[in-house]
């Protein structure tokens, strides 16, 4: 509540003011007939649902799999946070070689780590690692979505972030209670190893967006 009165009070100071755009803005259903855009969202979804199915049961396999302190994913979000973060220092390769042919690439990647994640989820420390090169995939993951989303069309561009955002917190919503009876039923290793199959959808619908490209 603290934070959010200072971000009030930030923005009541602010000399920032909103631009004022000429006609009505784009609809978003008029958005979805952008050539290339459903395949991206689908994208989208099936890599946000991966995390967010992961990540929500990630705690309490540490606290009640493995037996750390519920301290522990306190940890995790560091690994993951420092990964994320790392991960900057290598955006330029994505700039060399260009978002659309990274992007299925990356998506692989991610999914090559959930498998890694599942092979080692039986070990804190081996897990902590693998976390931290998660973070690392994840960004570039993220960052080709986001880059090639924004250049699908400029003048609706707003309107297509608003439904990556849509389908963003769509996922959270999927991953967070569709992963709930796998990870009761099949602990947290399979869960992994399903995000991993969700991360391959992702892969498909690039590479099937770059090969219409």
């Amino acid at each position: 509540a603290l934070l959010a009165g200072a971000a009030v009070a930030g923005l009541s100071v602010s000399s920032l003011r909103d631009t004022k755009k000429s006609g009505p803005a784009p609809s978003p259903l008029g958005a979805l007939a952008v050539p290339g855009i459903l395949p991206l969202l689908i994208a989208c979804g099936a890599f946000m649902t991966a995390f967010y199915g992961v990540y929500g049961y990630l705690g309490d396999h540490l606290h009640e799999g493995l037996g750390e302190p519920v301290s522990a994913n306190g940890l995790a979000a560091i690994a993951y946070g420092l990964g994320f973060g790392a991960a900057a220092l290598l955006d330029g390769v994505i700039d060399r070689l260009g978002a659309r042919r990274v992007m299925p690439f990356a998506y692989l990647l991610v999914a090559a780590v959930y498998v890694a994640i599942a092979s080692a989820s039986g070990t804190f420390g081996l897990l902590m690692a693998t976390i931290a090169v998660w973070g690392l995939a994840n960004h570039f993951g993220l960052n080709v979505l986001v880059m090639r989303l924004t250049a699908l069309d400029a003048a609706r561009r707003g309107t297509i972030m608003g439904l990556n955002s849509a389908v963003t917190y769509f996922a959270v919503t999927v991953g967070t209670a569709g992963f709930g009876p796998l990870y009761t039923a099949l602990g947290f290793a399979n869960c992994a190893l399903v995000a991993a199959l969700l991360m391959l959808v992702a892969a498909s619908a690039a590479a099937w967006r770059s090969a219409r490209q």
